[in-house]
């Protein structure tokens, strides 16, 4: 069964209006699991899996989604809130988990019904377990755990950053193993080097600001609206990325970790010593922002790469979608004879798939996650 990348549905609030009364608040659920359930007991293993949900809401995407035991995706389906939090020009996290409660349960059955399946053909249930926002995580992830706990089906909490750097796999095209990963988005950007899909190293991560996070403030900076990755992106097509050195900040000869606050700053000290009388040039503000970005993203991935002498980079994350910075990699990787794999836009993005994927693998390794485990906000990976 063809299915294509992850659906995005509309705010579901209007047309499903009973999920209030289904769902009014998860806190009861997460008290009946932790006194229900002891810090080791599990539903036992099942070897024979077929279909896999999995569910994903670490920041304002709701997404839920059914793989089948094959690796093949049988449905993705997402409802975004980007439109929520633009009026407050970055995502609010009390106002993101208050969604997620409304949101979960149609997201749910409609990943089932595009499916063409009931929950008692599910045969493992994965749920982001971390890192990311506590308000958010808490809903996907009792929800999906209860869903477990009522029907006796294993169940398995997912690091969202194993997802990101694992939905290389949901392609056609697969690396092999040990390669590199950049994982770029709105709360982190990091290197990693991995091993195996359970062995991770994590090489370099970002000292302040992330790469998807500095987007989104020079957008602000700017006036360009919510999220920034796309709104600088589409701006910057029509600048000149040469136009404006802004600072790359290299850290050190062999540092693998990134620093975009000074770039941020240093776009809005220009914007400041602008010349009234005339218009901000926004396009060439954007396509040197964006040059300078990529570059130090682009060649640290490859110093990466080198130092430990690896023949595949891939690229995951919110900010891969980044068609310039996809071009760069790729230019670089082929200089260096290194074999570059991207994710499509769908896969790059927050999405339950890849937390499917995820914990099918995870759970191949080591089984079920005891039930009374709790959500976590930082990354645990390396």
């Amino acid at each position: 069964m063809a299915i294509s990348p992850t659906r995005t549905l509309p705010p579901p609030w209007k047309k499903w209006k009973p999920c209030a009364r289904i769902l009014p608040s998860l806190a009861p659920i997460r008290a009946a699991i932790l006194v229900t359930k002891s810090d080791t007991e599990t539903v036992p293993k099942n070897l024979h899996i077929k279909h896999i949900l999995g569910v994903e809401s670490s920041c304002d995407d709701t997404a839920v989604a059914v793989l089948h035991g094959d690796g093949r995706v049988v449905s993705s389906v997402l409802n975004s809130q980007h439109d929520i939090h633009a009026r407050f020009g970055g995502v609010v996290p009390e106002l993101a988990s208050r969604r997620h409660i409304e949101n979960i349960v149609p997201i749910y059955q409609a990943a089932l019904t595009e499916a063409g399946i009931t929950l008692d053909d599910i045969d493992l249930i994965a749920a982001t377990q971390g890192p990311g926002l506590v308000g958010s995580l808490l809903v996907g992830y009792n929800f999906a755990r209860a869903l477990a706990l009522a029907k006796g089906i294993p169940f398995v909490g997912t690091d969202h950053m194993t997802g990101h750097i694992l939905s290389i796999f949901l392609e056609q095209q697969k690396p092999d193993f040990p390669f590199i990963a950049l994982i770029v988005s709105g709360g982190t950007s990091s290197l990693f080097l991995v091993k195996s899909d359970d062995e991770f190293c994590h090489l370099g991560r970002t000292r302040d600001d992330a790469a998807g996070e500095a987007f989104d403030k020079v957008a602000k900076l700017l006036g360009l609206g919510y999220p920034g990755g796309p709104a600088v992106a589409k701006m910057a097509e029509n600048g000149n990325p040469k136009a404006i050195n802004f600072p790359r900040a290299w850290l050190s000869e062999d540092s693998l970790d990134f620093s975009f606050s000074g770039l941020k700053t240093a776009v809005l000290q220009y914007c400041r010593a602008w010349n009234q009388a005339e218009p901000l040039p926004l396009a060439d503000i954007c396509a040197s922002f964006q040059e300078a970005m990529v570059e130090v993203l682009a060649k640290k991935t490859i110093l990466a790469a080198q130092t430990y002498r690896v023949a595949s980079v891939i690229l995951g994350g919110g900010v891969a979608a980044n068609q310039a910075l996809r071009e760069r990699l790729l230019s670089l990787c082929q200089e260096n004879n290194l074999r570059l794999y991207c994710p499509r836009p769908g896969y790059c993005a927050d999405n339950a798939a890849m937390i499917a994927f995820a914990g099918w693998r995870k759970y191949q390794r080591h089984g079920p996650t005891p039930l009374a485990e709790d959500v976590y906000s930082r990354c645990k990976l390396g």
